[in-house]
């Protein structure tokens, strides 16, 4: 029994060493240690430790969500006083979404901080744009409870600053869905419809499979960890071939992309939960 408290408290003191080295990094001291743990737990771990106090982040992961959307929102209408509706709009849904914010966690190293069960460990948890991005959302919900809006607002605008710039520098910030739709509701004023033919894979590591059809006709194919992103891939199939001159979305990738580049022009439509 000795031996295993003594275990047990090595690992403690070897995680809580970690998440001290995390906040150097984050420039940013969160006094509630268990909150920033907290943020950095999937629910994977929790299911493979019954019987203790340990939560995952899904609940941290909810609120910094909000917040998210709430700050780069009002950053973006300070910054830009003459921006329109729509462009502000297009702006705030690029910055937020999946591949984004898995890209910020990144940056900071949060998939090496993660808290993960066996099998999602296997199946490359750490590297997961999902996991990486509900980790970011829930560091921002765990910064709030721990030192208020200001502090979250401080560790956000430095962050999202230069992606801004690399947005305002990209032609069309549409993404492939929403061009397919603007480009078909042009002529006969019809709306694609996207199908899931096909799912694989552990549930760890999902594939879809989307078609894109028009009036009955499939215009498009498209592959993706989420359903969301095998419809944007679908769409962007249905632009290289029926629209090749909308050069936009031309070089768009069939499968899911991750670079900030290609971040842009597969943003989530807007209202779509950003880490699924």
């Amino acid at each position: 029994m000795a031996s295993n408290m003594s275990d047990s408290q090595t690992h403690e003191a070897k995680r809580r060493a970690h998440l001290v080295s995390l906040q150097r990094k984050l420039g940013h001291v969160i006094a509630d240690l268990s909150l920033l743990d907290r943020a950095l737990t999937h629910t994977s771990y929790v299911n493979e430790h019954p019987g203790t106090d340990t939560r995952d982040n899904e609940r941290l992961e909810f609120l910094g969500d909000a917040v998210l959307d709430f700050l780069t929102a009002e950053h973006l209408f300070q910054r830009f006083p003459e921006m329109s509706e729509g462009q502000l709009t297009s702006l705030r849904v690029a910055l937020v979404r999946t591949e984004t914010l898995a890209s910020l966690a990144d940056d900071l190293h949060l998939g090496d901080h993660l808290r993960l069960g066996r099998g999602e460990e296997a199946g490359g948890g750490r590297l997961k744009p999902t996991n990486l991005c509900a980790a970011f959302e829930a560091l921002v919900g765990a910064v709030v409870l721990d030192g208020g809006i200001d502090e979250a607002r401080s560790l956000i605008f430095p962050l999202i600053e230069p992606l801004v710039e690399e947005l305002l520098a990209t032609p069309d910030l549409k993404d492939a869905k929403t061009r397919l739709q603007e480009l078909c509701q042009a002529g006969p004023r019809l709306t694609p419809t996207y199908e899931t033919t096909g799912e694989s894979g552990p549930d760890h590591a999902k594939r879809f499979v989307v078609v894109v059809r028009l009036d009955g006709q499939v215009l498009g194919k498209g592959k993706g960890s989420s359903k969301q992103a095998a419809q944007q891939a679908a769409a962007a199939d249905a632009l290289r071939k029926h629209f090749p001159d909308d050069s936009a979305h031309s070089d768009t990738k069939e499968s899911e992309v991750s670079s900030r580049t290609d971040v842009v022009r597969t943003e989530i439509p807007e209202g779509e939960n950003t880490c699924t």
